[in-house]
C-alpha cells in the first residue's frame, strides 16, 4: 500500500465515523415511529372490524327481538349488594345474578366458598312475544339503579336494587332484588309493565342449569348428597333419585320451590305465589372428577303474575343449618336430610336442641360429641338398667334351660313348650330385655342423618382428624381395598374394638349360644368396613356410646345381686301358685295348652304314617 492509498483509507474511515456519529442516533427513532405508527393504524383497522361486526351483531339482535329492540344494545356493567353473610355479583346484560360468594365458609381447600358463578352456573327467563319470537331476558340490556336502603318485617334492614329495560312509550321490564342483614335469602321481583300485548302465552320460562363444583374433600359423599329438591303445592317435599345416571322429573302441577342442594350448601329459588310447573334433570359422570353433579331445571312461572306485578320470588343462597331453614316454610328445610318419619323427630326435638345448647358454651366440637352421648346415655340408662336386668334373670334360669334341652334333645317343639312353662312359673318375659333395647334403635338411626349433614362439624378438627364432617385419615394405603377403601379411619378402628368389647360383656351375661353368638361377634367387623368412609365424628360418636356404655353395665353388675334375683324369681313362682288356686288359667297357659294340644296332633300323625 503506498502514501495516496493509505491516506484514501484513512479519509473513507474518518467519513464513516463521523457519519455514524451525527446520524446513526436518528435513524432508530424514525424507524421506531415509523413502527408505532404502522401499529396504531392496524390497530384501528382491527377496531373497526370489531366495531363493525359488533354493531352487525347488535343490529341482527335487534331486528330478532322486535319490540324489545330498544334493549338490544347497552354496555355490560357488573354491580354487587352483600351483607354479613352474602356478597351477589349482577350483570346488567341479562339483570341476572352473576355470582354468590359465602363469606362465612370455605372450600375444603381453603378457597372462598362461591356457590354460583358465571363460569359453573346460569340463570335466564325466556318469553315468547306476540309474534311468536323467544326472547330471552339475557339478549337485553338492563340500566341499574342506585343501591337504596329499605326496611323490612321487625325492624329487619336491607339494600335493594333494581334493572330496568326501557322499551319505550312506557313499557319496561323490571328486575328488583333485596338483600336484608344478616340473611341467606335474596328477594327477587320480575314486573313486565306495560306489556299485555307484547307478551303472550301463558307461562314464561326459568331456566337454570348449574354444574357443581367439588366443595368438600370426599367427592363420593359429595355426590351421594347432591340433588334437586323440591316442593309441590300439593304433595309437598320430594327429591330426584340420587344415581348415577340421569335422573328427569317432570312436574305439571302447581310448585311451590326447586332447589340444587348439595352436601352442606343448597341454592334455590321460592315462588311468592307458586310455579305452574317445573321439569329437572340431575346426571353425574363418574369419570369427570371436576363436577360433582350436572343439575338443569326449566321452571314455569305464570304469564299473568309478571303482567300484574304479582311476580315475587327468593333465592336462598346459603348451608343447610336447620336453625336458617326452619324458618323459611314449605318444607324447605327438608333441604337438610335428617331421616325419615320417626328419626327426622328425634334429629330434631332431642339431638339439635341438645348440640345447640352445647355449641353455645364449648367450642371444641369433640368435647360437645362426649358431652352428647352423656346426655343421651343418662337418658336412657332406666332402658339399659331394665336390659340387664331381664338379661340377669335368663342368666339366672340357664341351668333349667339347660336341662330342658338335655331332656328334650332334638324335639324343638317340646323344648320351647316347657321353656315357655318355666319363664311363666318364674313370671319371666323373655322379650323384656329387648324392648329397651328396640326404643332405643330411633336414636341409634338418627346419629346416621345427623353426623353426615352436621354443618357445624364441617372443617372442624379434632385429635388427629383434620375435618369431623368426613373419614379420619390416620393411615393411607398403597392399595384400594374392596369395600373398606385406600385409607385406615382409626376412629372406625376404635369403635369396632369397643363394639366387641361391649358384645363380650353382654354375653357374660345372656344366654346366647350357637351362630347368634358368633354373629354378634361378626357384626362390629362387617361395621367397620361400612363405617370406614363416613364421617370420623359419627365413628367417635359410636365409640364414645360403647365405652360409655360398658362403664354403665360395670356399675350396674356391682349393684344387682344374682342370688337377689333368683330369690326374687322363687317368690314369683310361688305367689303364682296360689294365684292358679283362686283364677282360671292365664293367656299364656292357654297358650301353652295350644301348643301341647298341637304337638300331641303332631305325633299322632307321625304314627300314623309310620
Amino acid at each position: 500500500m503506498d502514501r495516496n492509498q493509505a491516506i484514501g483509507f484513512g479519509l473513507i474511515a474518518l467519513l464513516l465515523l463521523a457519519y455514524s456519529f451525527f446520524f446513526s442516533g436518528t435513524e432508530e427513532p424514525v424507524k421506531q415511529a415509523a413502527l408505532q405508527e404502522t401499529a396504531k393504524v392496524e390497530q384501528l383497522q382491527q377496531t373497526a372490524v370489531v366495531e363493525e361486526d359488533d354493531s352487525l351483531a347488535q343490529a341482527r339482535r335487534a331486528t330478532a327481538l322486535g319490540a324489545f329492540s330498544a334493549a338490544a344494545t347497552g354496555e355490560e356493567k357488573t354491580t354487587t349488594l352483600e351483607n354479613q353473610n352474602l356478597r351477589v355479583s349482577f350483570s346488567s346484560k341479562g339483570g341476572q345474578v352473576e355470582e354468590v360468594l359465602l363469606k362465612n365458609y370455605e372450600t375444603y381447600q381453603g378457597e372462598p366458598l362461591v356457590l354460583f358463578d358465571s363460569e359453573s352456573s346460569n340463570t335466564d327467563i325466556t318469553f315468547t312475544t306476540s309474534d311468536g319470537k323467544q326472547v330471552k331476558l339475557s339478549d337485553l340490556y338492563f340500566t341499574a339503579s342506585e343501591i337504596k336502603d329499605v326496611k323490612g318485617e321487625g325492624n329487619t334492614s336491607g339494600k335493594t336494587l333494581t334493572f330496568r329495560a326501557q322499551l319505550g312509550d312506557g313499557q319496561y321490564i323490571e328486575q328488583a332484588y333485596t338483600l336484608f342483614d344478616e340473611n341467606f335469602l335474596l328477594g327477587y321481583k320480575l314486573d313486565f309493565a306495560g306489556l299485555e300485548r307484547q307478551v303472550s302465552g301463558n307461562t314464561i320460562t326459568f331456566t337454570w342449569s348449574d354444574r357443581l363444583k367439588q366443595l368438600e374433600r370426599d367427592i363420593a359423599q359429595n355426590r351421594a348428597k347432591s340433588t334437586i329438591n323440591f316442593a309441590t303445592v300439593e304433595s309437598g317435599y320430594d327429591y330426584l333419585s340420587i344415581s348415577e345416571t340421569t335422573e328427569t322429573e317432570v312436574l305439571e302441577e302447581p310448585v311451590k320451590w326447586v332447589a340444587n342442594k348439595q352436601n352442606f350448601f343448597t341454592a334455590g329459588i321460592i315462588a311468592g305465589n307458586q310455579f305452574a310447573g317445573a321439569k329437572m334433570e340431575a346426571s353425574v359422570d363418574p369419570a369427570d372428577s371436576s363436577v360433582v353433579k350436572t343439575m338443569a331445571s326449566q321452571i314455569l312461572i305464570p304469564t299473568q303474575d309478571v303482567l300484574t306485578g304479582k311476580g315475587e320470588f327468593m333465592f336462598y343462597f346459603g348451608p343447610n343449618d336447620y336453625k336458617i331453614l326452619k324458618h323459611i316454610g314449605h318444607d324447605f328445610d327438608k333441604n337438610l336430610d335428617l331421616g325419615w318419619g320417626i328419626f327426622s323427630y328425634v334429629n330434631k326435638w332431642i339431638i339439635i336442641p341438645a348440640f345447640d345448647f352445647l355449641e353455645n358454651y364449648i367450642g371444641n366440637y369433640g368435647l360437645i360429641i362426649i358431652l352428647l352421648v352423656l346426655y343421651i346415655k343418662t337418658i336412657l340408662f332406666p332402658l339399659t338398667y331394665k336390659s340387664y336386668v331381664s338379661m340377669a334373670k335368663m342368666k339366672v334360669l340357664k341351668p333349667e334351660i339347660d336341662a330342658i334341652k338335655e331332656r328334650n334333645d332334638g324335639d324343638m317343639q317340646k323344648t320351647q313348650m316347657e321353656t315357655m312353662k318355666l319363664y311363666q312359673e318364674m313370671g319371666v318375659n323373655p322379650v323384656s330385655g329387648c324392648i329397651p333395647m328396640l326404643l332405643q334403635i330411633p336414636i341409634l338411626f338418627a346419629m346416621f342423618n345427623f353426623f353426615p349433614n352436621s354443618i357445624e362439624l364441617r372443617q372442624e378438627a379434632f385429635l388427629w382428624a383434620s375435618d369431623l364432617s368426613t373419614y379420619d385419615v390416620f393411615m393411607r394405603l398403597p392399595f384400594t381395598i374392596p369395600f373398606y377403601g385406600d385409607h385406615v379411619s382409626m376412629f372406625t378402628l376404635l369403635m369396632t374394638a369397643s363394639t366387641i368389647l361391649y358384645t363380650w360383656s353382654n354375653n357374660q351375661v345372656n344366654t346366647m349360644q350357637g351362630p347368634m353368638k358368633f354373629y354378634s361377634y361378626l357384626m362390629p367387623f362387617i361395621f367397620m368396613f361400612v363405617l370406614n368412609s363416613y364421617p370420623a365424628g359419627l365413628s367417635f360418636y359410636y365409640f364414645m356410646s360403647n365405652i360409655v356404655t360398658f362403664g354403665q353395665q360395670a356399675a350396674i353388675r356391682k349393684f344387682v345381686d344374682e342370688g337377689k334375683i333368683r330369690a326374687r324369681l322363687e317368690e314369683n313362682k310361688h305367689k303364682l301358685k296360689e294365684k292358679k288356686k283362686t283364677g282360671g288359667p292365664s293367656f299364656t297357659e292357654r297358650m301353652q295348652e295350644a301348643m301341647r294340644q298341637a304337638s300331641e296332633k303332631e305325633q299322632q300323625k307321625r304314627k300314623a304314617k309310620k
